[in-house]
């Protein structure tokens, strides 16, 4: 690998910033100095940066309490980005598996893995995700069975795919899917004649919100977690 992506991959420097730090004589390989970013680097070279070895990232996997009022994105926005809550080098490398609204709380996935967050988000994989919702009034006695049957929501030409509904309360219900339409969970209570007032995701696949981690706050998923979200991707297979 090139020395200026390395340190762009492994830390938050920009590629201008790398280069400017290269230039100005700031970063070591095996000791000496080197200020052009197309040095290819060796699996045993040791870069020091400002003092310090830089270590290779591996894949990162982590779940995110995520509060109201930001979006699932690596950018701001209208809402600031989730990102702004993480604090960890090269974090423009990770992306969301799978969003939620700027008004949606709950678990949020993130990763650099590319093909582990396609096999929680493609359809075709059948991941149920679990969602908490609070309702302006009680649901019609039919909802689980329209659930079951599938829903047409506004503007789409194919029903949903059939998802599990929970009564909790008259006004609170859980709800599980395995896709990710537009809007879909307040689409879905729409066609059912209702409106959402809050939602919240507790649980994506086999892996839930830990019931410890603060709103806002985030940490490192398990191996088992991993795994249990996309074994197939963490074993190496297609």
């Amino acid at each position: 690998m090139r020395l200026d992506k390395f340190l762009c991959d492994n830390t938050d420097l920009t590629r201008t910033y790398a280069r400017r730090e290269l230039q100005q004589g700031q970063v070591t390989v095996n000791g000496a100095v080197v200020k052009k970013g197309a040095l290819q680097l060796a699996a045993d070279d040791e870069v020091v940066w400002g003092g310090e070895v830089i270590t290779p990232q591996g894949l990162r996997y982590l779940m995110l309490y995520k509060p109201e009022g930001y979006i699932c994105s690596n950018v701001d926005e209208l809402y600031p980005s989730v990102m702004n809550l993480i604090q960890l080098p090269a974090k423009s490398q990770l992306h969301v598996a799978g969003r939620l609204d700027a008004d949606t709380t709950g678990l949020v996935l993130i990763t650099d893995d590319g093909q582990w967050s396609h096999r929680i988000t493609s359809p075709h994989h059948a991941c149920d995700k679990v969602y908490r919702i609070d309702l302006a009034e009680p649901l019609i006695s039919e909802a689980e069975q329209y659930c079951r049957d599938g829903l047409m929501l506004h503007g789409e030409t194919t029903p949903t795919r059939p998802a599990h509904l929970e009564r909790i309360s008259e006004t609170q219900v859980l709800l599980t899917i395995q896709e990710g339409r537009h809007h879909q969970v307040k689409r879905m209570m729409a066609a059912l004649g209702n409106r959402v007032v809050a939602l919240h995701r507790e649980q994506v696949g086999a892996v839930k919100l830990d019931p410890d981690l603060k709103k806002a706050h985030w940490r490192m998923l398990t191996v088992k977690e991993i795994d249990a979200l996309a074994p197939s991707t963490v074993a190496g297979t297609p």
